[in-house]
């Protein structure tokens, strides 16, 4: 059950991470001007929230380090993860339910020159949200939950490096006479070859 809490914390953090780089680059609104002929305006992720691709690289760090830490670096990450999602979950609803005209001001001012709150949302006679922005508002609630289970989870986590250790030891525990083991490789297959022995042939000694 923990090894399942961390292989789908980390699979949460990396796969929303990955699809917040993706949504960034998608349209979220389509603006439609007040200027006589209609003309309509797309607006990418990144454009209504200037954080989604620094946040979701971030939350892919975070899923590919989570594995290898310590305990104290797994809360901290924890409580990061938490704290990012949420914010992604706020920004992410703001535009899919009510889809302000502040999202797409920027776009609007670079493609007419016009600056100034009333003066952009005076020209801009309507937005629509296409599916990304909720899609990434239900990937935002996936990551908290994973947070929380982060949180919930990680003192019971097994680091793979002391486990390793462990085992090394517990061997070398088992057979304290025994020769460290010594890395084989071409060079020595070419000498027993030479010598006319068997390279794959098993040389430890059995029982007698």
């Amino acid at each position: 059950m923990i090894r399942r809490a961390r292989l789908l914390s980390v699979l949460a953090a990396l796969v929303v991470g990955a699809m917040g780089v993706i949504s960034s680059t998608q349209t979220w609104l389509v603006a439609v001007l007040d200027d006589g002929a209609g003309h309509e305006l797309t607006v990418t992720g990144a454009a209504a929230v200037p954080v989604l691709t620094p946040l979701s690289l971030a939350v892919l760090a975070l899923g590919g380090a989570l594995s290898i830490v310590g305990v104290v670096l797994r809360y901290a990450f924890g409580v990061l993860t938490v704290a990012i999602a949420g914010l992604l979950a706020f920004l992410s609803a703001q535009i899919a339910f009510t889809t302000p005209v502040s999202a797409v001001a920027s776009t609007v001012t670079s493609a007419t020159g016009i600056t100034g709150a009333e003066a952009v949302g005076a020209l801009v006679a309507s937005v629509t949200a296409t599916p990304w922005p909720a899609l990434t508002f239900a990937l935002s609630i996936l990551l908290l939950a994973a947070g929380f289970l982060i949180l919930a989870t990680a003192r019971r986590w097994t680091r793979n490096g002391r486990r390793y250790e462990s085992e090394t030891a517990t061997a070398a525990e088992a057979a304290p006479d025994a020769p460290a083991p010594r890395p084989f490789d071409a060079i020595d297959s070419w000498d027993d070859l030479s010598r006319g022995a068997d390279p794959t042939a098993d040389t430890t000694p059995g029982p007698r």
